[in-house]
């Protein structure tokens, strides 16, 4: 495969992330948004490094998508932690009807 075949993946992945991202009320829904843009990243950092011609930077798009893994990660949980909490204080996890988040 081609970079322009990898880069076709990425932005379909990357403008279905944003569709989801916009386009969704439930909070998960748009976690998942946010993990599909994550990922279209990475997979930019990936495919670049592959096509580089210098030995010495091939490995800088694999350390940049094992970092944006890891954040996915750590973003995924934290923020499915304020979702579940979210959820025992007022029964549901509609964005737009969470608009009383006073402490």
């Amino acid at each position: 495969m081609s970079l322009s075949g990898y880069l076709a993946v990425s932005i379909a992945l990357f403008t279905l992330g944003t569709i989801m991202f916009i386009s969704r009320k439930n909070t998960i829904a748009i976690l998942m948004g946010v993990e599909l843009v994550l990922n279209a990243a990475a997979l930019n950092f990936m495919a670049f490094s592959k096509f580089t011609q210098s030995q010495a930077s091939q490995l800088d798009g694999q350390i940049f998508a094992i970092f944006i893994i890891l954040m996915a990660a750590a973003e995924a949980v934290v923020a499915l932690a304020i979702a579940l909490s979210v959820y025992k204080e007022f029964k549901q996890i509609l964005a737009n009807k969470l608009v009383s988040l006073k402490g």
